[in-house]
């Protein structure tokens, strides 16, 4: 008989990162970099995505569970994009990040973040979650893909 700790585990070795995730972070931060005003025009799309999912994650798992789940995101996005070698996650749960280009690498970051996300809180808390964040994007009730063969 499985335990849920074993159920958990299978879960996060799988990948987090599946095209439906990395569309959805692809949308995400469209509408950040469309939604720029003069106030957040210094911050990177990346940066105001994570910082809208930490306000409410914070909520639930703590500050010390946000920056948790946003570094091992962290570490997974790394592991395909060079360009995120210079990103850190800062004590408070914030990206700090030396450079100011903007591409694939932010996506792979998003996308990885959303896939644990559903992960550990499940796919309907976490629609949910990114419904009230960004309450004027469509499609954002997209289904996680499931591979359940692995």
């Amino acid at each position: 008989m499985r335990t849920i700790s074993t159920e958990v585990h299978e879960r996060m070795m799988r990948s987090s990162d599946t095209p439906t995730t990395r569309e959805l972070a692809r949308r995400l931060l469209s509408h950040e970099e469309q939604q720029t005003s003069l106030e957040f025009a210094d911050a990177r799309a990346v940066s105001r995505v994570c910082d809208k999912l930490r306000r409410p994650l914070t909520t639930m798992v703590g500050a010390a569970g946000f920056r948790s789940l946003l570094m091992r995101a962290l570490t997974l996005a790394k592991q395909e994009s060079q360009e995120l070698g210079s990103f850190q996650v800062k004590p408070d749960g914030s990206l700090e990040m030396s450079h100011s280009e903007t591409g694939e690498s932010d996506i792979v970051l998003v996308s990885h973040l959303v896939g644990l996300m559903d992960t550990f809180i499940g796919e309907s808390l976490t629609l949910r979650l990114l419904n009230d964040a960004w309450p004027g994007l469509p499609d954002c009730e997209l289904k996680f893909e499931r591979d359940e063969s692995k």
